[in-house]
């Protein structure tokens, strides 16, 4: 393994929001990123911090992140949402991702997390191989439902 996981810093966050993009151009989502570096300094290192960030890297160059947060689920209770996890096309297959996400579910396990969730496209097979392989769950049953800032500023002014 000729590259090391830790936890993200601000000055990473550069290389992070590069990562974010690329993966919204995967997804087929290129314009959907709205965030900035200044969003994710504000929001991951402020005094209290909306999310925690490992970083794969490799010859000081980021390659791969896994961004993750807490949630409470009425089910199980303490639980973590993996954000993203996502390591750039050319560095792929190296066991960088692997590595990411087991870096997430360690930390879920040692602090005593209860479920660890996380949505992936149907289209991702690859993805969605991989994650069955290491005993997730994939509830394709389930459908994701989000409201867009200008759909939920619509809703609250007309309700």
């Amino acid at each position: 393994m000729d590259f090391k996981i830790r936890l993200g810093q601000e000055e990473d966050m550069q290389a992070v929001l590069d990562l974010i993009t690329e993966l919204a151009v995967f997804e087929k989502e290129p314009d959907a990123v709205e965030i900035t570096v200044e969003d994710l300094i504000n929001d991951g290192f402020s005094k209290d911090p909306k999310f925690k960030i490992y970083v794969a890297e490799q010859e000081n160059t980021i390659i791969g992140i896994a961004l993750f947060y807490e949630r409470y689920s009425t089910w199980k209770g303490r639980t973590i949402h993996l954000e993203d996890l996502i390591v750039t096309k050319s560095k792929q297959k190296i066991g960088a991702g692997k590595a990411l996400y087991k870096a997430v579910l360690k930390y879920a396990f040692d602090n005593n997390f209860n479920r660890v969730a996380w949505e992936v496209i149907d289209w991702n097979k690859n993805a969605i191989d991989f994650y069955k392989s290491t005993g997730a769950t994939y509830l394709n049953d389930w459908s994701v439902v989000q409201m867009n800032k200008e759909n939920l500023a619509k809703f609250i002014q007309n309700n």
